[in-house]
């Protein structure tokens, strides 16, 4: 792994909407493309703000490329703040946890991000309009959102990458025109991938979505992105090579804070970025979706049938750790014949998902490498059905309720049940805007 990653300058076209972003890894040649819609404002493209921009997310693009061989020397072709490399730094390596501590590499404190230093302080910015980009992901969460901006009367367009799916589906649930970027990988990093002497994993989805995001907002005059991350985000799955790993890091609060800065500095504070939803639990975020039925049969949160090829099955597999935590968050707070409806079976009432249930609540192996919610909300969701009669003698329910008690104990299962439904002062919400909000989510 002695090759160096390096970011090459990238480039953008205004007539036709295509950026492109070069990679190379030792003697291997990359280049991927992102194609915009028509409309974009020429001078907002040309402006000095637009150029960091593209700049900031070619480093964040180049995560796809650089995981197949994970040198330790990453060389970006063009300058950068202090700031700035160590948002590339966090990147390659928070960002890249998971992918490190699956693969089993000891990166963490060797990684070296070399750029000139950028010493420039003020970078030209249109003026952009009052308006927010909300990235949909089709499930639950960005779902809320909409309900949440649209019932304070706030200004928004619907926002994706590769639209597929439960996206398209969620979209056409919501009466307002989206934004959509078609994102190209380069075919030879995919084909790479899976092939002996090459590694893969995951990595930061959000964090590149954001930079898309970014580009999008100068391009059409939106001044901010508001994502749809909750604060269980910020739990990590599992320890490796002496650092806490969060298989959702870059939709984290730590992450938020670091992305908002950044692209504050590059925009003259023209744009900014922060969760709606950071203030809630999952289980906070539930009731809040199960007081909508519109997107009943439309959303999905399964990972497992929406991948990069496309749709790939039913909107929920119903075997993988999102179909059952999702399923599990919204049985408290929904109707049991509405929730068997949206997933076709009753995923507590099969014994043999106990396992996986074991793991989501803390009793056995670790958390599972998904965005789920925490451990301990988990626990306190399942040990709240053991007191409804609708849901007390289903299989997974019965089968854990002696042990979720032995374990954590009544008072702190109860507890921690008071303490889901209780709105975290920790997040970075506009003041007039989480006024504007705070009376449609109670």
């Amino acid at each position: 792994m002695s090759d160096i990653f390096r970011i090459e300058k990238p480039s953008f076209d205004a007539t036709s909407g295509a950026a492109r972003f070069p990679f190379s890894l030792g003697t291997l040649r990359f280049t991927e493309i992102l194609k915009f819609p028509d409309g974009g404002d020429a001078d907002a493209a040309a402006s000095p703000a637009f150029a960091k921009l593209l700049e900031l997310t070619a480093v964040v693009l180049g995560v796809s490329y650089f995981k197949l061989k994970a040198p330790r020397r990453i060389a970006a072709g063009f300058p950068l703040t202090a700031t700035e490399r160590d948002f590339a730094l966090d990147v390659y390596s928070n960002g890249l946890g998971e992918f490190y501590a699956r693969n089993n590499l000891n990166h963490f404190g060797t990684i070296e991000v070399e750029a000139p230093l950028d010493r420039s302080r003020a970078r030209p910015a249109p003026i952009l309009r009052d308006r927010a980009l909300l990235p949909i992901g089709g499930g639950k969460d960005s779902l809320v959102s909409v309900e949440l901006l649209e019932a304070a009367g706030l200004d928004y367009s619907p926002f994706a990458v590769n639209p597929k799916g439960p996206i398209l589906s969620s979209v056409g649930k919501i009466d307002r025109t989206p934004l959509y970027v078609t994102r190209t990988l380069d075919p030879q990093m995919i084909r790479l991938s899976s092939e002996p002497g090459y590694l893969n994993g995951h990595v930061p989805s959000t964090a590149i979505n954001s930079m898309i995001a970014a580009l999008s907002a100068l391009l059409f005059s939106y001044s901010r992105i508001v994502f749809s991350n909750e604060r269980s985000a910020s739990e990590g799955n599992a320890v490796h090579d002496g650092r806490e790993v969060n298989h959702q890091y870059s939709k984290s609060l730590d992450f938020e804070v670091r992305i908002a800065d950044v692209l504050k500095q590059a925009t003259g504070s023209a744009l900014s970025y922060f969760s709606l939803l950071r203030p809630y639990s999952e289980a906070r975020i539930a009731k809040l979706f199960a007081r909508e039925t519109r997107f009943d049969h439309v959303f999905s949160s399964c990972n497992r049938n929406f991948r990069l090829s496309g749709h790939d099955g039913p909107l929920w597999c119903g075997e993988c750790p999102k179909c059952h935590f999702t399923f599990l968050i919204l049985a408290p707070v929904m109707d049991k014949a509405r929730l068997i409806g949206i997933f076709g079976k009753n995923l507590l009432d099969i014994a043999a998902n106990e396992r996986a249930f074991r793991e989501l609540t803390g009793l056995a192996g670790q958390k599972p490498w998904e965005c789920v919610g925490e451990i301990e909300e988990a626990a306190a969701c399942l040990y709240l059905l053991t007191s409804r009669p609708e849901w007390d003698s289903a299989a997974v329910v019965a089968g854990l309720r002696d042990d979720l008690v032995a374990q954590y104990g009544r008072p702190r299962l109860a507890a921690a049940l008071n303490e889901l439904m209780i709105d975290s002062t920790d997040h970075h919400i506009p003041p007039a805007i989480a006024e504007r909000i705070a009376p449609h989510a109670l």
